[in-house]
């Protein structure tokens, strides 16, 4: 089991890997697993990018995300033309009805509302943006509808951590109550954590995940 010295040495070098980041701008600290991260990006999808490699490194538990954006005056956009780029992005985008989304953009943070039938249409509209020069913050509000049943919802997820490579579905129970899922187990990263909640995400009709997964202590050895 890695230590917490040991966790926050590897996130550095993983950070370090990443071409598009400066390291040196970026803080980690680490206690009992949990990772903070702190410092000032230049973009918003600098600041993600930060976020997923910590998220990837063996032994971490959680993440406490506190990075700031700061944009360049070069990068600088009005909330107008950025508004006007991100209706462009989701109009191209093949996943995502633009006209069923609402945006609003103020001093470069994006707020999306609106319905969809699956969250894979939810976080598709937000990764259609992400890279989108000006941008400081998302915040995704579009919420999901179906009349799919508990009983059909359960099903397709069970199924899904069958096939997936990633996720142990022995150690992972799954709980319907109306449209919110209920994960409950041990997982042995935060990554497999991740990826059986976004497995419950993509489920037809979900509105919320409460996952209960606890990362497991120990760390697997081959």
């Amino acid at each position: 089991m890695k230590n917490d010295s040991q966790i926050q040495k590897d996130v550095i070098a993983q950070l370090n890997w990443e071409p598009i980041l400066n390291a040196a701008n970026i803080g980690v600290f680490v206690k009992d697993g949990i990772v903070t991260l702190t410092g000032i990006v230049d973009s918003y999808s600098k600041k993600l990018v930060a976020e997923r490699v910590a998220k990837n490194t063996s032994g971490v538990k959680a993440i406490a995300e506190e990075i700031q954006v700061g944009i360049s005056s070069s990068s600088r956009r009005t909330d107008t033309e950025i508004a006007e780029a991100i209706l462009n992005a989701l109009k191209w985008h093949s996943a995502v009805n633009e006209n069923k989304i609402k945006i609003k953009v103020e001093d470069g943070v994006v707020t999306l509302n609106g319905e969809v039938e699956w969250d894979y249409q939810r976080r598709a509209a937000k990764k259609a943006i992400e890279n989108l020069t000006g941008i400081r913050a998302i915040y995704n509000f579009i919420s999901v509808t179906t009349t799919a049943t508990p009983i059909d919802i359960k099903k397709k997820i069970s199924d899904f951590f069958h096939r997936s490579a990633t996720i142990d579905s022995d150690r992972v129970t799954v709980e319907i109550a109306g449209n919110k899922v209920i994960l409950r187990g041990t997982v042995q990263s935060i990554k497999e954590k991740e990826d059986a909640e976004l497995a419950a995400w993509s489920a037809p009709g979900i509105i919320d995940v409460d996952n209960r997964l606890e990362v497991s202590q120990e760390e697997l050895v081959f």
